[in-house]
């Protein structure tokens, strides 16, 4: 049999978890079951590499101390690079005993979040243990709080012995239901491989370099088309434009797509383009953004396109059937 044990503390040598989990330890080892112990403060740096310890592992014991409020920092990484990185699979089978300690208040809420937080993520938890400590040297020397916390170790062992099932819980069908679409869908291998990259901070930091290059390329580029989208049409309209003498009209294009309509006035032999809304205008015309590509490439006029219900209009009728002489598009052979 193997456990694990994960401390989360500061390590500081007042704190009464770790005298609970030496405790524990010391009764593991005498059932002659190997145990590791991993103290995250001092692999703060790697914390999203240590869901690979969890491998071929039976049970752990997840221990902290609430010092002001909750579980604390280390415990909370620990626990999100499980869910990031870890090998469900592998987690849906292990055993898992909560271990807090209190200074202050909120030990059962720290071990019913432990809980909660594995059940989440598969695996199984059995009864945990936690207290309220005032004085530490008299914690430790009190002989009934050791055998309890000894009694403790033996469940767990027992616990994993024997298998133990539990009832269904809402935690698990959440987890089934709701949580599982959010999981990077990766094999353990890839997991490890990515939890490795994560806790290189050379790598890390060069991945943020190459996303701020490529977001500053995107911005151009994103830039460009933004320019291309503001003049587009207007060219194929002064380019193409036959002025008609004594004519003048002020048309109004809606165009699918387009956040802001296509303004195109013209007067004797003078023509104004633009988008954005102008008053005054004498015919309204809706059109998707495909009939406007054959309207300016010359394979449609405006008379059929608004003959056969592709572009609608609303003004003077006149002035619309005035955009086949004003506007010589010829398609390109």
């Amino acid at each position: 049999m193997k456990v694990n044990i994960y401390y989360g503390g500061r390590g500081v040598l007042d704190d009464p978890t770790l005298y609970v989990i030496q405790k524990m330890e010391s009764v593991l080892i005498e059932l002659r079951v190997e145990v590791h112990r991993y103290n995250i403060y001092e692999q703060k740096n790697a914390i999203s590499m240590l869901p690979q310890t969890l491998k071929d592992v039976d049970g752990i014991i997840l221990a902290t101390t609430v010092e002001w409020l909750g579980i604390g920092g280390y415990m909370n990484q620990f626990l999100d690079a499980c869910w990031l990185y870890g090998d469900k699979e592998s987690i849906s089978s292990i055993y898992m005993q909560p271990v807090v300690m209190s200074t202050t208040y909120g030990e059962r809420e720290g071990a019913l979040t432990l809980e909660n937080a594995w059940e989440i993520l598969g695996g199984l938890p059995c009864a945990g243990l936690c207290g309220y400590v005032e004085d530490i040297v008299s914690f430790q020397v009190n002989q009934e709080y050791a055998h309890i916390i000894e009694k403790k170790a033996e469940n767990l062992y027992r616990t994993i012995s024997q298998k133990s099932k539990g009832l269904p819980t809402s935690n698990q069908a959440v987890t089934r239901s709701i949580l599982r679409t959010q999981q990077l869908e990766l094999t353990p291998q890839e997991s490890e491989q990515l939890s490795q990259y994560v806790s290189d901070d050379n790598y890390v930091k060069k991945q943020k370099q190459d996303i701020e290059e490529l977001s500053s390329m995107f911005r151009g580029m994103m830039g460009k088309e933004a320019q291309e989208s503001a003049t587009e049409y207007i060219m194929e309209f002064q380019s193409h434009f036959a002025p008609q003498p004594d004519f003048s009209a002020r048309y109004l294009f809606m165009i699918g797509g387009k956040k802001k309509p296509l303004f195109v006035g013209v007067d004797g032999d003078e023509i104004v383009c633009h988008y954005g809304q102008e008053e005054e205008i004498d015919v309204y015309l809706k059109v998707p953004q495909e009939i406007m590509d054959q309207l300016v490439r010359g394979q449609m006029t405006f008379q059929r396109a608004f003959s056969v219900g592709d572009l609608t209009t609303k003004g003077n009728f006149k002035t619309l059937r005035m955009l086949d002489d004003i506007f010589t598009f010829t398609q390109d052979k």
